[in-house]
């Protein structure tokens, strides 16, 4: 049975059609918005893999090149390992069905959605995900909400929904909204220097649209959704739990907050938790289901470090860290950090410290962007690199991994609208974060610690950026929020919301909620709070670096930028670059040109900028009476030599222009190949150029000017035809 559910979304409809294909998927689903097709498919495993620990759910977006009529490049021309698209389009599918899913679930989940057709005016991220949550709630796969999802623009004062790439680029806002008919779930995107009270507007506009999906989907399930699978919750025997917190006592609660240190901490409830087994151990010697049972202590142990946690928070309105709940924890901040660099910094917050970097590099460094919608060139990259011993772990260094991606692209985006234009700093920006310590909110320190690199490398930014991420912890009907959270905060939380931005407005958010329902009034205070603790965090990176260096670094390239006619274009390049490779050869200089004439030269050494300037300019300007070059001969004649000035333009230097005095024979003076230094004499009508060599010697000593141009005026007259008169 094929059903098919439309739901207007914006300018067009949500198309979700099931039944057609994929049919022992125990969940599937094409969702396609205007030509943008995308199915998405739910399975679980059959197999049980009892005591994970964790939610065992694998979320794999993958785009087709063939989507957008392209063939993949490289030599096995298929697609590879997924791109950063895929990436972060599989991560906000992951984020707003994982809390979904029962925390018993020991089965293992997979949602896969693959891009068929490509609109190159569409974006592809919502689609996949309205129909990842539509294969899921048609399923057997148990779970607590139906989802939808929605992009959210802003365009003359109006919010849009899923709007055209072309719209896009004059939206103030980039926002992709996930949730449920109570609450959204979800949010990840970028803005403009938003204000936080139009933002709230923005979420909730959002909201109403995302019902309207959750709607048509829950009608399909009413006609084709399939019975859910039952995860039991373990029973948990009372007498054995009152054992366990018999022999914790307070014991938890002291490690936790008599410790304000991380590691201290964690050793301290390592220990308490060490003792319980041990004591438990000792006290049920010989019991069949030792093990089992031990397994269940250690569960009850994190359950009580977790309950510590919220109770202080909750009761006694501070942190187990000592702080109240709107406070940010001690910033230290180190700029410059690194001598070699364009630009380091060494930001530190709490127990998070990131060491970030930036590099200058010329347009020839810049990164090229293939996408299913087209290609493009970008001046502007960040990456993110959470080191191992940050936490104290041992890993092995692998390639980025997807939380890597996702957080370099937060970090990315809260700083990319405060880049200067191209025509204003032609440089391309690397920004490299070196996570070194973490106890949350790591994208946050790269932020503000990009921000700050890129200040103390000399770049221009429109203005400097802070970033912070807040929590939640509800108790009944008492919602406190946190300021600035700790990895455990965000661990035992109900919310972690991060936002990014500058003294103006919010420039990035990500946000994930663990809660049913947020109301309204939360979220504006979160963002309230959140602008608090920016300003606060803006403040200390100003009293360090308030605008950016007035130099560039010594080791930093010099960029000069010139305009060329459009015409000169070919001749300053030369067959097969002969031109302009043999200018930055000879000068070392590294030298960029435009499609629209602009030509950019860069060096560390301005002296080195100045000679490829001089090799170019005397390239595209067209010559002028009374300008000298050094030219080569390329032919002789008998009546002069031409010289080649400039690549493929040459002139003549008469033989009577060669040297004072008489010449009998040019061969005399020069042969092909020479060098020669002459000046343009005069151009004629037809634009030929007639040279001198001259002009630009000495004139002998009782040089008689007069006796020259006789003998030249004979010898003109000798070569004319006619020769001597004839005698009567």
């Amino acid at each position: 049975m094929i059903v098919r559910k439309e739901i207007p979304v914006g300018k067009e409809n949500l198309i979700l059609e099931t039944g057609k294909i994929a049919k022992q998927a125990d969940g599937a689903v094409m969702a396609s918005y205007g030509d943008t097709y995308v199915l998405s498919t739910a399975c679980i495993d059959d197999r049980e893999k009892p005591d994970l620990g964790f939610v065992p759910l694998v979320v794999d977006y993958r785009e087709r090149r063939s989507a957008a009529g392209k063939i993949p490049g490289g030599f096995f021309k298929r697609e590879g390992r997924p791109g950063t698209t895929e990436v972060l389009n599989s991560r906000m599918i992951d984020r707003s069905v994982r809390p979904q899913l029962p925390k018993n679930l020991n089965r293992e989940v997979q949602l896969i959605g693959t891009a068929f057709s490509a609109d190159p005016n569409q974006e592809a991220n919502v689609v996949a995900m309205n129909g990842a949550f539509a294969a899921l709630a048609l399923s057997n796969i148990p779970h607590e909400h139906i989802l939808g999802a929605v992009r959210l623009g802003y365009i003359d004062d109006e919010f849009i929904f899923n709007p055209t790439e072309e719209e896009m680029e004059e939206s103030l806002l980039d926002l992709v909204v996930s949730g449920c008919s109570e609450a959204l779930v979800m949010v990840e995107g970028h803005a403009r220097e938003f204000p936080e009270d139009k933002l709230v507007e923005g979420l909730n506009q959002a909201h109403e649209c995302i019902v309207r999906i959750v709607g048509g989907i829950r009608e399909m399930v009413e006609t084709l959704g399939k019975p859910k699978l039952v995860f039991p919750a373990p029973e948990i025997d009372e007498d054995f739990r009152t054992t366990v917190l018999e022999l914790l006592g307070d014991k938890m609660e002291r490690a936790v907050l008599d410790h304000k240190d991380k590691l201290e901490r964690h050793d301290a409830i390592c220990a308490v938790t060490e003792e319980v087994r041990d004591e438990l151990a000792e006290k049920l010697e010989g019991d069949e289901e030792l093990e089992s049972k031990l397994k269940l202590a250690k569960n009850l142990c994190r359950e009580a470090e977790r309950g510590v946690i919220r109770r202080t928070i909750a009761e006694k309105k501070t942190r187990i860290d000592g702080r109240g709940l709107n406070e940010v924890r001690p910033i230290s901040i180190e700029a410059p950090v690194l001598p070699r660099t364009h630009g380091s910094v060494l930001f530190t917050r709490g127990e998070t410290q990131a060491l970030v970097t930036v590099t200058l590099g010329t347009p020839s460094d810049e990164q090229k962007i293939e996408e299913l919608t087209g290609e493009y060139w970008s001046s502007f990259m960040l990456h993110y690199n959470f080191l191992p011993y940050s936490v104290g772990e041992v890993r092995f260094l692998r390639g980025p991994g997807r939380r890597e991606i996702g957080h370099g692209m937060l970090a990315k985006r809260a700083l990319k609208s405060v880049i200067p234009a191209k025509e204003d700093f032609p440089y391309t920006i690397r920004v490299l974060s070196d996570i070194t310590e973490s106890n949350g909110s790591s994208s946050m320190a790269t932020v503000c610690g990009g921000s700050l690199a890129m200040m103390d490398a000399g770049v221009p930014l429109k203005a400097p950026v802070a970033g912070v991420a807040m929590g939640l912890v509800k108790d009944g009907d008492d919602f406190n929020v946190l300021t600035d959270i700790l990895g455990d905060e965000d661990h035992v939380g109900d919310m972690d919301f991060k936002i990014a931005g500058t003294s103006e407005g919010v420039t990035a958010v990500q946000m994930d909620i663990k809660l049913d329902a947020l109301p309204a009034e939360v979220l504006t205070k979160a963002l309230s709070q959140a602008r608090e603790a920016r300003l606060h965090i803006l403040e200390k990176m100003n009293e360090v670096l308030a605008a950016q260096r007035e130099e560039l670094s010594p080791f930093a390239p010099r960029i000069h930028t010139l305009t060329i006619p459009k015409d000169k274009i070919r001749d300053l390049i030369g067959p097969g670059g002969k031109v302009i490779r043999a200018i930055t050869e000879e000068t070392g200089a590294s030298i960029d040109i435009e499609d629209d004439g602009t030509v950019l030269v860069a060096s560390p050494d301005l002296e080195t900028i100045e000679a490829a300037l001089t090799r170019i300019n005397a390239i595209v300007k067209d010559p002028e009476p009374g300008e000298i070059y050094d030219g080569k001969v390329t032919r002789l004649m008998n009546f002069g030599a031409f010289v080649e000035i400039l690549p493929g333009k040459e002139g003549l230097v008469h033989i009577s222009e060669l040297d004072w005095g008489h010449t009998d024979k040019v061969e005399d003076v020069c042969k092909v190949g020479d060098e020669m230094k002459v000046m343009v004499k005069e151009i004629d009508s037809q634009g030929r150029l007639n040279l001198t060599r001259k002009q630009l010697l000495d004139k002998p000593e009782g040089y008689d000017e007069s006796k020259e141009k006789s003998r030249g005026d004979n010898r003109r007259g000798g070569s004319g035809g006619g020769g001597r008169r004839r005698r009567r």
